[in-house]
């Protein structure tokens, strides 16, 4: 079982908001598959996670994940003010996911017609697109709510079977309740992308929290949103609904750091959002 509000560096065991002093890091997070994390540096001017540029805030935040799969060890480095190079070794906890055989999904999902090749490979660019998003905005930072209620039916990082054929992991945590429930924001965002008839999953709603981390939600009945449109913690922006590749209704929940799925139940707090979240 893992801990929440819990980070993992060089193999110590720290609490959030864990401080450095020798270098001025702060990180709050989980270090682990699947795992985000918000750092912050005082008095620097660059900062770059396995070597790729991160985002600074105004305030000298920034924001990384790892995917399902990432390795153990990864390599924090910034240069501060006097254009000294400073680097940390991150080592991250490894987790066992679970096998998910699933039976009685349509032939036409299995294994798709070559008709709808084309269509299946525009869509997948499209997200792909949205989830890069770049944004400004500091939402990340907020606490991230339940999105709706229901039975959870399905967990990140699980190995899927459909009709016996192994398939891609699965990226998302599946909410299962009757077509209708409402899907209510889990934290503020920007709408990027807003589809009701994606091939394989439906309607689609992604919403782009700032700083590469954006959150995904398909199998949607009906949408009430459009790109562009802004969303507060509690809003009702869409329905759960059996679309797209499914055997039942749910919510399948994803989140993303650029194109690094990450985990959320780890962000989740067990808290249904609300507009009185807010306050």
């Amino acid at each position: 079982m893992l801990k929440k509000g819990v980070v993992i560096l060089s193999g110590l065991l720290c609490s959030l908001g864990l401080t450095l002093q020798a270098h001025a890091l702060e990180l709050k997070g989980n270090l682990t598959q699947g795992g985000m994390v918000i750092g912050k540096l005082d008095n620097v001017s660059k900062v770059s996670f396995n070597g790729k540029p991160l985002k600074l805030t105004p305030s000298g935040e920034f924001v990384f994940g790892f995917g399902r799969d990432a390795q153990p060890k990864h390599v924090l480095t910034w240069v501060d003010n006097k254009q000294v190079k400073h680097e940390k070794e991150i080592v991250i906890s490894q987790r066992e996911f679970k096998i998910d055989k699933i039976t009685g999904v349509e032939k036409k999902y299995v294994s798709p017609p070559k008709s709808v090749l084309e269509r299946i490979r525009a869509e997948a660019k499209a997200v792909r697109q949205a989830r890069a998003t770049e944004s400004n905005l500091e939402y990340f930072k907020q606490p991230v709510l339940r999105p709706a209620l229901g039975r959870i039916s399905g967990v990140y990082g699980s190995q899927r079977f459909f009709n016996g054929k192994p398939r891609n992991p699965h990226y998302g945590l599946d909410i299962a309740n009757k077509t209708g429930t409402p899907v209510l924001a889990p934290l503020p965002g920007v709408v990027t992308f807003a589809d009701p008839d994606l091939y394989y999953s439906g309607g689609t709603v992604i919403v782009d929290h700032g700083y590469g981390i954006s959150s995904t939600y398909i199998h949607l009945n009906k949408l009430y949103v459009k790109v562009g449109d802004k969303l507060s913690t509690g809003d009702h922006f869409a329905d759960i609904g059996a679309t797209g590749r499914v055997t039942g209704p749910h919510l399948d929940w994803r989140f993303n750091w650029y194109n690094e799925r990450l985990d959320p139940q780890l962000l989740m707090q067990d808290t249904l959002a609300s507009k009185s979240s807010n306050k």
